[in-house]
């Protein structure tokens, strides 16, 4: 085993420690939770390695970054989620390779992933983020929608071609009244999913929590959690 992959493995079991400890914790299964690993920044060598630990989910936030190394690792059975704010013009890319889009926040958007995934002949899962800093009208500091937007967006996702609406995600705000308080906005999150929930039983997919507060998560009741850090390191400054 190479330094590198000896590195993740100890990380990687580190991860699922926390994981079962804070499944147990909150009287939850340890399946009822995904580990996602976000590997923006590092290359498609990692991503080989973490498959090779068992890694089935990964995720990207820069297109540019992702598709050549979705590209290069076309051969292993991943899913590959794209979880960054997405340019409509970069929606194309995209859909070639991405599972489930979870920062859909936008109808713009719900209408170029739909024409795109009907024209790569996919189903395309969506997942609408949530800004739980934003007014009641507006959008939040790193996109999603405001609460008060979930109902219509979701609609819009659930009669569109070729989409699957998943369900919900959010990351925790830095600003407003869920400021430093993860464990209350995930625990909004999961109310607003139970709402959803009424008109779309099968949108049942919550992803929150990364590697700072993966545990608040777990016990807020998250399906899904997305870690970079705490499996791959501290990131190389970019520039």
């Amino acid at each position: 085993m190479t330094d590198r992959k000896t590195e993740l493995a100890a990380n990687l079991a580190k991860v699922e420690e926390r994981i079962a400890a804070a499944c147990a914790a909150a009287g939850r299964e340890r399946e009822e939770v995904t580990l996602i690993v976000v590997t923006k920044t590092y290359p498609a060598q990692d991503v080989r390695l973490l498959s090779e630990l068992g890694v089935r989910h990964v995720a990207e936030n820069r297109d540019q970054d992702a598709a050549p190394k979705a590209a290069a690792c076309s051969d292993l059975p991943l899913s590959w989620h794209f979880v960054g704010q997405l340019q409509t013009n970069k929606v194309r890319s995209v859909v070639d390779y991405a599972a489930v889009v979870q920062s859909v926040d936008r109808p713009r958007l719900v209408t170029a992933l739909s024409k795109e995934a009907v024209r790569a002949g996919r189903e395309l899962g969506c997942l609408i983020q949530v800004a739980l800093d934003a007014g009641e009208s507006a959008r939040g500091e790193r996109g999603g929608v405001a609460p008060a937007g979930i109902e219509e967006l979701a609609g819009l996702v659930a009669a569109s071609p070729g989409l699957r609406l998943d369900g919900l995600m959010t990351v925790a705000p830095l600003t407003g009244e869920y400021a430093g308080r993860q464990r209350a906005a995930f625990g909004r999150l999961m109310d607003l999913s139970t709402d959803l929930r009424r008109a779309h039983p099968a949108a049942n997919m919550v992803s929150a929590g990364m590697s700072a507060d993966l545990e608040e998560a777990v016990a807020a009741g998250a399906t899904h959690v997305r870690v970079g850090t705490a499996v791959l390191g501290v990131r190389p400054r970019l520039g």
